[in-house]
């Protein structure tokens, strides 16, 4: 079932910085928000801590919220998010399907059924038959769908999009956003977009949250 994502009274702070200050935002379940800023004021630092994978020496405080569960006390593994970065983190030592595999829940068997998921999600970005290619040999758009297709494959409840088209050409980029947007929008997850671009912005059709605006 789709959720909100809530974030609370979110303080996030480096040693004698402030960087954001009682921040509180709900994102509806198919939302794209979008939140932009000059560089430095925390916006990949958000993400990172919405994730559970802020390091010292930041500071935190305030809550988030998947639907009606606390997440900030859970360990990344087990909050529930789905993540895409600028580069796409594929492992250049796996083919196209073992990186897809990896997100798989243990839990899904036999090997016919991890096949089968695997198979699915490739037709569904015009892929099919691309399992045992590598990553190397795939196009810059072909990489990014696939990327995003292990996030979706780990069945998240949320996705975060930590400037994920920053590396691809005004065309491709173009049709990468309208896939991802599309696929967050269909499975009903509450998406929060990070980016310098108000093309981004444009296009993800939500609202936009400024940080680092007032200062």
């Amino acid at each position: 079932m789709s959720a909100t994502l809530a974030l609370r009274e979110v303080a996030i702070a480096l040693p004698g910085r402030v960087l954001i200050d009682a921040l509180s935002i709900v994102i509806a379940p198919g939302e794209v928000l979008t939140v932009m800023g000059r560089s430095g004021v925390g916006k990949s630092s958000l993400l990172a801590w919405i994730a559970g994978t802020l390091e010292p020496p930041f500071t935190s405080g305030g809550e988030v919220w998947i639907g009606e569960e606390s997440i900030a006390h859970l360990p990344p593994e087990r909050r529930g998010i789905g993540i895409l970065f600028q580069d796409d983190l594929l492992f250049p030592h796996l083919t196209v399907g073992a990186n897809l595999a990896f997100a798989l829940p243990s839990s899904l068997r036999p090997r016919q059924r991890r096949d089968e998921a695997i198979g699915a999600a490739l037709r569904e970005a015009d892929l099919e038959g691309f399992a045992h290619r590598r990553p190397e040999t795939l196009s810059g758009g072909q990489r990014a769908r696939v990327a995003l297709l292990r996030a979706l494959l780990s069945k998240p409840r949320a996705l975060l999009l930590d400037e994920p088209f920053g590396r691809l050409d005004r065309a491709l980029r173009r049709d990468v956003r309208a896939f991802v947007f599309e696929h967050a929008r269909r499975r009903g997850l509450p998406t929060l977009l990070v980016t310098h671009d108000e093309e981004d912005a444009h296009a993800a059709a939500g609202r936009v949250v400024e940080l680092g605006a007032t200062s």
